[in-house]
């Protein structure tokens, strides 16, 4: 369907022909919510479905996170026959094991001086309970700093929620697979392709939502604008009845400060038509990265205020640490951590699934 002047945005919705909207059948059956349009409370089910999906789903994060487990492995071998004359070499040993998986030397200190203090005064007395202190200080980081895991998608339809992230990181991957996972819950999904700067981006989306049977919307030209993009897509959700849109947003280094700057205009775009929106503005960082996300989530949470982060590829890298470290520097939650290639390997994070998986 050709656009007008007028109206440079485009709905597709495969394999429709044509740009009306129509119901989309998936290959597979879905669990719906059963919760209507505006009803109080579909979103609060909603997060209590995804938060029980991940606990029964820890054979994937166990899995996920082999690399850094055996990095941790050691620490198991120095507290099996640990005792309190060697204390200050053990402890040595397991500060190295922690910061070769990306702990990061702040965390790592706080969690080496916390169990050297209990030693000395005697509440640890033996190795078992030493790793039990650590898994305990770890959990308990995760929980205070980064206690709000589940979407916050507040009560009115629909949700939006902003994806943001820089080039490489996996951000339209992530976004295709949490559509995946929502519409297999019941949830009516409309995407926005808001990259509007890698010409391949809106036909990578385009082949998301119809792998996921959902509908988008591109914007057609080449000077069409994201904001623009994102505008016209909340108003179709609004308009059309769905529980949430998804907005991608084009790849962007945390260095340029005009492309961040867009940021700014996406999110006063999808506020104006719905005050108080986006709900979520997802960060997604490359797991393989290790500590050196930390600047880029940093300098995203300034420009914008990211609410959660998406942490891809921890199956392929040892460096899972960097989970507690960027909770415990930024006290940002992690909402969703990538564990695979596959359409279901994006999972919903949870603290004491993943403590159990690193420190097994």
């Amino acid at each position: 369907m050709a656009s007008s002047p007028c109206n440079p945005f485009i709905l597709t919705s495969k394999p429709t022909p044509t740009a009306t909207l129509l119901p989309i059948r998936t290959g597979s059956p879905q669990r719906s919510v059963k919760c209507r349009a505006g009803q109080t409370g579909f979103f609060t089910r909603l997060g209590r479905l995804i938060k029980e999906k991940a606990k029964s789903d820890v054979d994937k994060l166990f899995s996920g996170f082999s690399k850094t487990r055996d990095n941790l492995a050691v620490i198991d071998e120095l507290l099996l026959f640990w005792n309190l004359s060697e204390t200050d070499r053990v402890l040595d040993d397991l500060e190295e094991a922690l910061l070769v998986s990306d702990f990061g030397p702040r965390i790592t200190i706080k969690i080496v001086e916390s169990l050297r203090e209990d030693i000395m005064s005697g509440k640890l007395k033996s190795g078992s309970e030493i790793k039990d202190a650590l898994k305990k200080f770890v959990l308990e980081l995760l929980t205070k700093k980064g206690n709000k895991t589940e979407l916050q998608l507040g009560f009115r339809k629909p949700a939006v929620i902003m994806v943001v992230g820089v080039n490489g990181g996996g951000k339209t991957t992530s976004l295709g697979k949490l559509a995946h996972r929502l519409k297999n819950e019941g949830v009516k999904i409309l995407m926005a392709a808001g990259d509007t700067f890698r010409a391949a981006a809106s036909d990578q989306l385009e082949i998301w939502a119809e792998r996921t049977g959902c509908e988008i919307v591109v914007g057609e030209g080449e000077k069409v604008k994201a904001p623009s993009v994102l505008s016209q897509a909340i108003k179709r959700g609004k308009e059309e009845g769905y529980d949430v849109v998804l907005c991608d947003t084009s790849g962007r280094l945390h260095t340029n400060y005009s492309l961040m700057e867009e940021l700014i205009s996406c999110k006063k775009a999808i506020s104006k038509v719905i005050p108080g929106a986006p709900n979520e503005i997802l960060l997604v960082l490359d797991g393989t990265t290790g500590l050196n996300m930390l600047p880029q989530a940093r300098e995203f949470n300034e420009v914008v205020g990211i609410t959660g982060l998406i942490l891809t590829k921890l199956d392929g890298s040892a460096r899972g640490g960097c989970v507690v470290s960027v909770v415990d520097e930024l006290g940002i939650p992690v909402k969703f951590v990538g564990v695979g290639e596959g359409l279901e390997d994006l999972q919903p994070f949870d603290a004491e699934t993943f403590v159990g998986a690193v420190f097994s």
